[in-house]
């Protein structure tokens, strides 16, 4: 006979982090590929254009930025270049790359929820928030747009290298302190070409350094700062304030290389957000004040997963009040221990880092309202509060009294079915999850083939469109159909030329003997597309094809320029 309990007592059961570890990235993994085994998540012209890049560079091109970007480095496509190269030009490929980033990303945070409290089961709690996030988390790290992915990744890098340091310096074991400042310049410099909102993290890490490696052993506030360190500090710190200067400019590389070949100018000006600060002609008063609302309303909403970032529409509605109370008490937890810690200062071994990711968060809080990227009410610039906000939530948890802590994990238990509610309910209501918060730019991609067969069989190989239409068909037709985006989307039938982000695609239309027109979701651009080609009596056919409408063989090819659209440009 076998003894059972014997047996039992035998086998040893898994236990600690890495078990609730592996289980957060293995649900997180999990969720994302339901969305895609759903095609939940349409094929965008963002990420049609990152898509086109790693193709460029499997074919000899070496971009050192987003096309039609000086703010957004390139290598999220060279990633994607190199999943190319083994699977072939598959969207999925597209994905996999954000999926393994977002995981680095999940491991990073428990990294930083253990090293910051020296409780591993802090990391824990932080790593399943966001391993089940809000519904526009999951987005911007399924989807590609540029490099988010490996802006959250860096951030995270950031801040665990700076506390790395105060730590190493705290327990005067300077081994590898050098080294590690060479790294942290390396991750800010990268960061700065990956994407420039990165700066939310480098900025206050590099504050943070500067105040707690000047003082490293002694209790410090205010008043301490005007305090004169003595010479062989000042030698000790100026050695490693070399490290970071050469690690920063090595990681810069690419951004420097740019700025020799194109001037310094574009690539400060879009840091500032010259991508969208045409969108708001209002003076910079009525900006803030649209920014504060953008921030406060839609931000604030998307950000708790309390609506969809593409539309005005409650989600899981029933725990609402009770996840608004568990970021409302996680919100007041961080300001309290934010202030104290300030306060306080350091005394001995009791180290707080509250004010250095309180820091990132202030930082992007105010980036977003001075500076023209507030007028983007998406919320895809919110997502380091996003990382913030689940360590301090996990931090909150965990203060919590043991007779109480149950209670709390509950609560997080109820943010997570909020999230995976709210999910479900925006996969299941059209027009999926996607990145169009503008209603105008959702367009039912479903289509997509039976559009590029159309094409194809018609021999409409060139033509011009919309930005949202000209990427994603120029890559699914392994750029067989080239449509240049010089035609207006919005139903004002205002254009901007920076949606033309290729500018060789704008050559083969120009030398083509014939051209198409592609438009969507615009009455008004169809009725004028109408009357131009009246007006130059010009015979042409239709045909409608989901919410495509193509206009082909054309009599005479036409610029839009010449029927008074776009710039004119192709």
């Amino acid at each position: 006979m076998i003894d059972r309990s014997v047996m039992q007592k035998s086998i040893q059961y898994p236990t600690g982090p890495a078990v609730y570890l592996v289980g957060a990235l293995i649900a997180g993994i999990i969720l994302k590929l339901v969305l895609l085994a759903f095609q939940a998540v349409p094929f965008n012209a963002d990420e049609a254009v990152v898509a086109l890049m790693g193709r460029h560079i499997l074919q000899g091109q070496q971009p050192l930025f987003f096309y039609g970007q000086a703010y957004m480095g390139s290598l999220d496509a060279f990633f994607v270049a190199a999943i190319f190269r083994i699977i072939g030009f598959q969207v999925w490929g597209i994905r996999f790359v954000q999926m393994v980033l977002y995981s680095c990303t999940l491991f990073t945070t428990y990294w930083l929820g253990r090293q910051i409290t020296g409780r591993w089961q802090v990391g824990v709690i932080a790593t399943w928030l966001l391993a089940l996030p809000t519904i526009t988390v999951t987005l911007y790290t399924t989807v590609s747009m540029g490099g988010y992915g490996e802006m959250l990744l860096l951030g995270n890098l950031i801040l665990i290298t700076t506390i790395s340091l105060i730590q190493e310096n705290q327990a005067l074991h300077p081994k590898t302190w050098y080294l590690k400042w060479f790294i942290l310049g390396i991750l800010i410099g990268l960061g700065l070409w990956v994407f420039g909102l990165s700066i939310v993290y480098s900025l206050p890490a590099l504050c943070f350094l500067a105040w707690n490696t000047v003082y490293p052993t002694e209790t410090h506030t205010w008043k301490s700062a005007f305090k004169i360190p003595s010479w062989g500090k000042i030698s000790h710190l100026g050695g490693s304030w070399v490290c970071l200067v050469t690690g920063g400019f090595l990681g810069a590389l690419p951004w420097l290389l740019y700025t020799i070949q194109q001037g310094l100018s574009d690539p400060v000006v879009e840091l500032g957000g010259a991508a969208i600060s045409g969108v708001e002609a209002l003076s910079y008063s009525a900006q803030l004040l649209r920014h504060g609302l953008n921030f406060s309303l839609f931000g604030s909403t998307v950000l708790l997963g309390l609506r969809p970032s593409w539309a005005v529409r409650w989600l899981g509605l029933p725990l609402a009040p009770i996840v608004l109370a568990f970021w409302s008490a996680v919100f007041v937890f961080a300001v309290k221990k934010t202030i104290r810690d300030l306060k306080a200062g350091r005394q001995g071994e009791d180290f707080s880092y509250s004010p250095l990711l309180s820091g990132a968060g202030v930082v992007l809080i105010l980036g977003f309202i001075l500076l023209p990227f507030g007028a983007d009410p998406s919320g895809r610039y919110f997502l380091p509060i996003a990382v913030i906000s689940a360590l301090y939530a996990a931090q909150a948890v965990w203060s919590v009294p043991k007779k109480w802590r149950n209670f709390a994990v509950i609560a997080v238990g109820l943010v997570i079915c909020f999230n995976l509610w709210g999910t479900y309910q925006s996969v299941g209501t059209s027009p999926g999850v996607t990145t169009q918060f503008d209603s105008v730019t959702q367009i039912d991609h479903t289509y997509d083939q039976d559009l590029i067969d159309f094409l194809r069989s018609e021999g409409e190989e060139f033509g011009y469109t919309n930005y949202w239409v000209s990427y994603p068909l120029a890559f699914l037709s392994e750029e067989e159909l080239i449509y240049v985006p010089s035609l207006p989307y919005h139903p004002d039938l205002r254009y901007t030329s920076r949606d033309n982000r290729y500018d060789l695609y704008t050559m083969l239309v120009a030398e083509a003997d014939r051209a198409a027109y592609i438009t969507t979701n615009n009455p008004r651009l169809d009725t004028e597309i109408r009357r131009g080609f009246q007006e130059l009596g010009l015979d042409w056919k239709e045909k409608m094809i989901g919410d495509y409408q193509v206009y082909y063989r054309i009599s005479e090819k036409v610029d839009p320029a010449q029927i008074g659209l776009g710039d004119g440009e192709g």
